[in-house]
């Protein structure tokens, strides 16, 4: 079968996008006892932090990269981890 530019450059997006999920769905949790968590006092239950107020947890957060509804997402502050929606820590900040 022969392969045309068309179809190669279709099945390498494809690919890649196929690539991208699976690695976003495999990312590791971040651990609470990992450096940079401690640095900033995250806990994987808001409501386990005498720190966070009421509704501040990772979900409403404007650093937190999952869609509403997810039980975890990518955080901006934990490259390649992901954070429990109802998680908390120190640089929270409020989504406008």
């Amino acid at each position: 079968m022969k392969t045309t530019r068309r179809t190669f450059v279709i099945q390498s997006v494809l690919g890649a996008g196929a690539l991208a999920s699976m690695g976003a769905a495999q990312a590791a949790m971040v651990d609470e006892k990992d450096p940079q968590a401690t640095a900033l006092s995250y806990v994987a239950d808001a409501s386990k932090s005498p720190k966070a107020k009421p509704g501040q947890a990772c979900e409403h957060c404007a650093l937190f990269q999952g869609k509403a509804g997810d039980a975890a997402g990518a955080c901006a502050l934990f490259a390649g981890k992901q954070v429990a929606a109802k998680g908390w820590c120190s640089a929270f900040a409020k989504k406008a």
